[in-house]
């Protein structure tokens, strides 16, 4: 496979939040080219008041994905735990993430996004590199459907990714405001350039889906040379935005939203998989195969085991996705 030698694989990661940091935390393993594109469209906590406050792009996503880059050696540990430590008191600090602060700090610095990301990487040691999947501030709106009461098949707006997180009813669709945001160059020029492109885990209108309506991201996604790998999720969002969903329907959902984009494989979790012959199908009609690997952790919690994904995805990197190691083609 081009680019598998030496450093690894070429892989960007897109996403946010704590599905992101799990995909991380397993490439970190395999390769250090990496590249991991977030979304920005955060609008609460510490994020959305610095957001709010400063104008500047929510570092919160951006923070969790260099502490997930950051190697398990005493100095990596170290700066992965202060970047995600948060202060609690009676005042303005009250539950602001000190890399947060870290983050806009050298931003103001520096005078800009990309290269404070680098310098913040610099600091950690990070396996990999950071960037923002856009270069201004994002908010998400959603059409929600209510599902139950009275109400029940009334079509509302939720605007705010934090709103839309937790919106009762169902989402029939996401846009992105404004509607045409720029893209940041490099990571249109990271996906141009991967051997492999990683969507999810994650929250799915919230963190993965958002990359697919940046139009020049969008773009590169569906005409680069890399392939490309869904992971899904271990179980859906209790009284979120996928409460009730099936395994088969957030697949459905990203075809609807990029009806032309081929994805090669798709990764999931025997454990997380209602029925599997319509995941099945589900993912032959974006073009992929589907892989089955455990790869929860082994406490029972909904939580991705590093090594288990890791060794997922090295069997997808090199086309084993039968059950006893068969070769894909």
């Amino acid at each position: 496979m081009p680019g598998s030698q030496g450093l690894g694989p070429a892989v960007v990661a897109l996403g946010g939040g704590h599905g992101l940091s799990a995909t991380l935390s397993a490439l970190r393993l395999m390769s250090e080219r990496l590249t991991a594109v977030v979304t920005v469209a955060d609008d609460g906590g510490s994020s959305g008041r610095l957001r709010s406050e400063l104008g500047v792009l929510p570092p919160g996503d951006l923070r969790m994905a260099l502490a997930a880059l950051c190697d398990d050696s005493e100095w990596g540990r170290t700066w992965r735990d202060l970047l995600q430590h948060r202060f609690r008191s009676s005042g303005d600090l009250d539950q602001h993430a000190v890399g947060n602060l870290l983050i806009v700090a050298l931003w103001e610095q520096l005078g800009d996004t990309v290269t404070g990301l680098d310098w913040v990487g610099r600091l950690l040691g990070a396996r990999g590199r950071v960037l923002p999947m856009a270069a201004v501030p994002l908010e998400i709106e959603a059409d929600v459907v209510t599902t139950v009461g009275a109400e029940g098949g009334r079509e509302r707006v939720v605007r705010g990714q934090s709103s839309v997180a937790v919106a009762d009813g169902r989402i029939t669709q996401i846009r992105l405001l404004p509607p045409d945001p720029p893209a940041c160059p490099e990571a249109v020029a990271a996906v141009e350039s991967a051997d492999w492109v990683i969507l999810g885990p994650g929250s799915w209108y919230t963190s993965v889906l958002p990359h697919l309506l940046v139009p020049e991201l969008a773009a590169a996604l569906h005409r680069t040379p890399a392939r490309r790998c869904v992971t899904m999720n271990l179980s859906p969002e209790e009284h979120g935005e996928t409460d009730g969903m099936s395994a088969a329907e957030h697949l459905e959902v990203l075809h609807r939203h990029a009806p032309d984009l081929r994805i090669d494989a798709v990764v999931a979790d025997p454990g997380s998989v209602e029925e599997v012959e319509p995941l099945v199908r589900a993912a032959r009609d974006l073009g992929a195969r589907l892989l089955l690997r455990q790869v929860r952790r082994g406490d029972g919690s909904a939580r991705h085991d590093p090594l288990r994904l890791a060794a997922a995805y090295r069997d997808v990197f090199d086309d084993f996705l039968g059950d006893v190691g068969t070769a894909a083609r």
